[in-house]
């Protein structure tokens, strides 16, 4: 049975956690040789890693789902059981288990004496599988869904994510408490390849990478420049309504502004490698963040309480070196682009522009109609203070109190997250879900403490002494790249009239009509609307199809009829919906629907 010790988890966790024993008991008794390693549970199921002696398929995936179901049905229980290190090591030598050895050999470096397997017992008590765990499980397997899981792919990895070291074969598992929930997660991921935002990309002419450039180097071309200047366009004016300044800072500086900072300290292994130039002894460094650079924009005059708040905004380019294995379409690149600003307060005005920050998130969810999000309080580990942290205990205490209180005002739903904020103070991190339910952390608001003093940043308050404003960082649009991959699988690639890349496509239905399109064309671009004439030498079905297939919001039939009316038959392509209207109603609805950005058209 499991321990009363065990760890307080939740019931999904247990599910999901017991559930890796059972994969790795199936491969272990269809595999007798292989090595076992680690199996978490994970956000939709769990994984475990394997070092599989011969290598198998997604063709075997039936038989060990089989075997699971066989286990889970026979109904064995979890035993707790405490071993020295020494012991433990003892034991999975016996076994010929290299990996369990190696973890335990770690843990007794770090000064741990004991440790726990969980054993799994049959009805006679008969010990049928053991692993090294620390609990959080079901007390009887047959509480798992039998039904209610199913092996989704493998993978390759390597021990420990070190490229020199043994190469394992990672199983993932979709774990769910019914088979309906099962079903509905399935449905969903087969939607998610529809709208994936690296196949809709590509079928919509939306960006491209090239081997030439490198991995994680986005090129957008002339559509997907259209959504990064219409996301760029709703910030700019969104900031300037709140009164931020803009600048623009150079891609690159010299090391020693990142050491000044903290950032070659804390993320130089995320920046791409030092530059030399001229001959100089200087290092420069492609930039990480565009932090740095507005802070030395503070610096160059002297500053007065009377300047504050002051907010510089810029969409800054900055490069980070991933690793290539975590790069992944828009959502992980080297190359984004930052909706970035720096707001400089006091104290006092602190609360105030936190929650401006705020605000501005919920209108922009609002825009793009995300209706699901949630905000993590990311705070500080006391234990890592002088580690990962800037060893000020008493600031961390006073600045995730300031952001605690200001987050209760904003009345926005957010929990606490332990030992995730930046080096230099607690952040708020969004996290939205898409139309189909799939999560992704786009934004950041962040408290900076400790770099405003530590690069010399200070004002003149109003009894004239010199004091060190605090530093609010934020990114409510994320960047570039990250916020358009999101909204491609949010809307599937059929964005709002304002955002699509072309809004309208005409089509002639003869020869006879290319005259009065391209009276309509040019009425339509005289309003700045995005238009395409897709002309009569294909049949009209045919360039129909083509409008729907590149997801164009309006299709503009015009014939006969519509050329003597001087109107305009429209069909939608979100309703399918056709209807006729003036061309001068046409015009006055659209343009108003862009201006307001709104999410559904009003015509069709």
């Amino acid at each position: 049975m499991a321990s009363s010790s065990e760890p307080k988890v939740d019931e999904m966790y247990k599910l999901r956690h017991s559930m890796a024993h059972v994969l790795a008991q199936s491969v272990l008794k269809l595999w007798p040789d292989t090595q076992i390693t680690i199996g978490p549970p994970i956000d939709t199921g769990c994984y475990y890693d394997f070092k599989f002696s011969t290598p198998i398929t997604d063709e075997d995936f039936k038989k060990i789902e089989k075997e699971m179901r066989g286990i889970i049905n026979k109904g064995q229980t979890f035993e707790v059981d405490t071993l020295s290190t020494d012991d433990s090591i003892a034991f999975w030598k016996e076994r010929n288990q290299k990996f369990k050895v190696e973890l335990i050999e770690d843990l007794a470096k770090g000064g741990e004496t004991e440790v726990t397997h969980y054993k799994n017992l049959d009805a006679e008590g008969s010990e049928m599988f053991v692993d090294l765990c620390k609990g959080g499980h079901v007390e009887n397997l047959k509480e798992l869904p039998a039904d209610g899981f199913k092996i989704m792919s493998l993978a390759g990895a390597y021990w420990r994510g070190d490229e020199t070291r043994d190469q394992l074969t990672r199983l993932y598992v979709a774990v769910f408490p019914t088979k309906d929930e099962l079903k509905a997660h399935l449905q969903m991921l087969e939607e998610a390849k529809k709208r994936d935002h690296r196949k809709l990309g590509k079928e919509l002419d939306l960006f491209a990478f090239s081997e030439m450039v490198g991995p994680g180097l986005p090129l957008w071309t002339p559509r997907g420049t259209v959504l990064t200047d219409e996301v760029e366009k709703l910030a700019r004016e969104s900031e300037e309504k709140d009164e931020y300044m803009r600048v623009r800072t150079p891609h690159i500086a010299k090391g020693k502004l990142y050491e000044q900072t903290g950032h070659l300290s804390h993320y130089k292994e995320s920046m791409f490698p030092a530059m030399k130039l001229d001959g100089e002894e200087e290092e420069y460094y492609l930039k990480p963040m565009n932090c740095p650079h507005h802070h030395e924009i503070f610096k160059s005059q002297k500053r007065s309480y009377r300047d504050l708040p002051m907010r510089l905004a810029e969409y800054g380019h900055c490069y980070r070196y991933e690793d290539s294995g975590a790069l992944f379409g828009l959502m992980r690149v080297r190359s984004l682009t930052m909706n970035d600003a720096h707001i400089y307060c006091t104290e006092d005005q602190f609360e105030e522009e936190f929650i401006k920050v705020a605000n501005m998130y919920q209108r922009y969810f609002e825009v793009f109609g995300i209706e699901k999000y949630v905000m993590r309080l990311s705070l500080h580990d006391p234990d890592q203070l002088g580690k990962k942290y800037v060893d000020a205990p008493e600031l961390w205490i006073k600045t995730e109190e300031m952001v605690r209180n200001a987050m209760h005002k904003t009345g926005c739903e957010f929990v606490e997250v332990k030992n995730e904020a930046a080096f230099y103070g607690p952040k708020i991190d969004v996290e939205v879900w898409s139309a189909i339910g799939r999560s992704f952390t786009l934004a950041t608001n962040q408290v900076d403490f400790d770099v405003p003093g530590k690069v010399g940043l200070s004002y003149v308050a109003d009894d004239g002494s010199e004091k060190v404003p605090l530093c609010i960082h934020r990114a409510p649009l994320g960047t570039h790249e990250r916020m358009i991959g999101f909204l491609i699988e949010h809307f599937a690639g059929l964005f709002p009239l304002w955002l699509a890349p072309v809004q309208i496509n005409i089509m002639p239905v003869a020869d006879v009509h290319e005259e009065y399109a391209a009276e309509v064309a040019a009425k339509l671009k005289e309003k700045k609307m995005r238009v395409e004439i897709l002309g009569s030498s294909e049949s009209l079905g045919k360039r129909v199809r083509e409008g729907e297939k590149k997801k164009v919001p309006y299709l503009l039939v015009l014939g006969d009829k519509e050329k003597e009316s001087q109107g305009v038959t429209v069909r939608n392509i979100k309703t399918k919906e056709q209807v006729e209207v003036s061309l001068a109603e046409f015009i006055e609805k659209t343009v108003e629907d862009i201006i307001s950005r709104n999410l559904e058209a009003s015509i069709g």
